[in-house]
């Protein structure tokens, strides 16, 4: 089936059930750190791609050469990996339909400027930037709307250069036509109109087509059925649909999704926002499945269910079996952190021990405090571990400072200022009962069948409070203090009782000892 076959065969009345399986994709520029929005805008073209038995297509838009980063289109592949919306073409995995690097495809777009042209659909432009940085200067000035007042618009190369502000090296414009069609019916926003545009130039000096037509004409080579963006481009769309009328294409369906914006309802931007960045969500220690639940619900509504209450934590299965686009919010909501740290922590602590001790794993090894493949010793530690902090954390990222005693030596182990200065006048006192009611319990491993272990937690805290709360008199509240100083170092730590089991009798008895002799 060729593109507009598949296009004229995907266009269904009910936008909800197409006819032949749809074809989405999501377009990133490499231009620096993927946009969180670049994840927001896939997992909705995957989710109803996977729910009609369509195809995804992950689509690299470089032809913006000024801002092009080097490594930026990599972190695309892993951020959109990490969150497991996986596309079914790429330019890394290949498709019928390749390239899907843009810059790969310049002579693909030729024959489009060449036809417009031809047609009087298009003109060579050669105002240099300075006049046109006048041109539009003097209508602000008198009030007037933007755009180009076609200067060149009929003249030859020649004719123009006599004229002030040419430039050898034209671009190719538009020639947008009195009667251009502003409205049509979008998938979420229903009929939608959007001001006229001006002449907008489809190719740039350099020969590198703009966003405007290569995004065009890729979309139809690539027999894209449905185009998913932010709403900002709603103004583009009539120059969108009037390029498709004039190349004799179908046009695909378009869906403007509502704005990721921030407390100010701007939208959310990488210069003002670091969580406008998609990397630094996997750089603080969210989990992808919370952060898909948090986008999900930026659009989209919780699931209601049978006795009407709603429910906000899903997974993406669930998201797309209930998928349609006449649900999606118009206006979108708030980008509020509090509600991905509520979301992430929940996550975290529906976690397997053994799977959360995983994925500790890349932190901890930042911090130097485990090997990038820890052994089995080092896992088996840590699955304890991670066990005592999964009710403390909101974040991956939480866990180091809570983790770092349990993988330093002991003689290492730095008591910070403000847990120091939790020490009272008793604290000497204190550890020294603890030492005295530990050093009975024995801290061997115990026998091949697991039985005869003594240095446990509960015989550990029955030791404690007999000396300590019955012997010292002190509160419970008050009477281990000293001892988490002396544990873990800091104000708050794991469970005193279940830290000093996982330590051993050993690193536990040298760290009592260690804070006593500084008293």
């Amino acid at each position: 089936m060729s593109a507009s076959d598949t296009l004229a065969a995907a266009s269904s009345p009910d936008p909800d059930a197409p006819v032949a399986p749809p074809r989405l994709r999501v377009a990133p520029s490499p231009t620096g750190d993927p946009h969180v929005g670049t994840a927001y805008m896939a997992m909705f073209d995957l989710a109803y791609a996977r729910k009609h038995g369509g195809q995804f297509v992950l689509r690299i838009e470089d032809t913006d050469r000024a801002r092009f980063v080097e490594g930026s289109e990599q972190q695309v592949y892993d951020t959109l990996a990490w969150l497991g919306l996986s596309h079914d073409e790429g330019p890394d995995v290949g498709g019928p339909y390749a390239p899907y690097r843009q810059s790969e495809r310049l002579d693909t777009y030729q024959p489009y400027v060449d036809k417009l042209l031809a047609e009087g659909k298009a003109y060579y432009c050669w105002c240099s930037a300075e006049r046109l940085k006048e041109m539009r200067e003097k209508q602000q000035a008198l009030k007037q709307p933007t755009g180009y007042d076609r200067l060149c618009y009929g003249k030859t190369e020649e004719e123009r250069a006599a004229l002030p502000g040419f430039s050898d090296k034209p671009v190719v414009r538009m020639l947008i036509p009195d009667d251009v069609e502003l409205e049509w019916d979008d998938l979420i926003m229903g009929r939608t109109s959007a001001p006229r545009p001006d002449d907008q130039v489809i190719l740039k000096a350099d020969g590198f087509p703009t966003y405007h037509l290569a995004v065009v004409v890729d979309d139809h080579e690539m027999a894209i059925t449905h185009v998913v963006r932010g709403q900002e481009w709603i103004s583009s769309t009539p120059k969108h649909l009037l390029l498709y009328k004039w190349l004799e294409v179908p046009a695909p369906r378009f869906a403007h999704m509502p704005l990721l914006r921030d407390e100010k309802r701007a939208k959310i931007s990488k210069r003002k926002n670091p969580a406008a960045r998609l990397t630094w969500f996997q750089e603080q220690g969210y989990l992808p499945e919370a952060l898909l639940n948090f986008l999900a619900l930026q659009g989209y509504p919780p699931i209601v269910e049978a006795d009407g209450t709603e429910r906000e934590v899903f997974t993406f299965e669930e998201f797309t079996q209930r998928f349609e686009w006449a649900k999606v919010n118009k206006a979108g909501a708030v980008f509020n952190l509090d509600k991905l740290n509520w979301l992430n922590g929940h996550y975290i602590r529906e976690l397997d021990a053994g799977d959360l001790a995983s994925r500790l794993i890349p932190f901890l090894h930042a911090e130097g405090l485990v090997g990038s493949h820890p052994t089995l010793p080092e896992l088996g530690r840590l699955k304890l571990v991670a066990e005592q902090v999964q009710t403390r954390i909101t974040t991956l990222q939480d866990a180091v400072p809570l983790v770092r005693p349990f993988y330093v030596a002991d003689d290492e182990l730095e008591i910070a200022d403000d847990a120091r200065a939790t020490l009272k006048d008793g604290a000497a006192e204190v550890l020294d009962a603890a030492i005295a009611a530990l050093e009975p319990i024995d801290g061997g491993i115990g026998n091949p069948d697991g039985t005869g272990v003594e240095w446990l937690a509960p015989r550990i805290e029955a030791a404690l409070r007999e000396a300590i709360v019955d012997g010292l008199g002190i509160k419970p509240r008050l009477a281990f203090g000293p001892l988490r100083v002396a544990i873990a170092g800091q104000k708050i730590s794991t469970p005193l009782f279940e830290s000093m089991e996982i330590l051993g009798k050993h690193s536990t008895m040298t760290r009592l000892r260690a804070l006593r002799d500084q008293l």
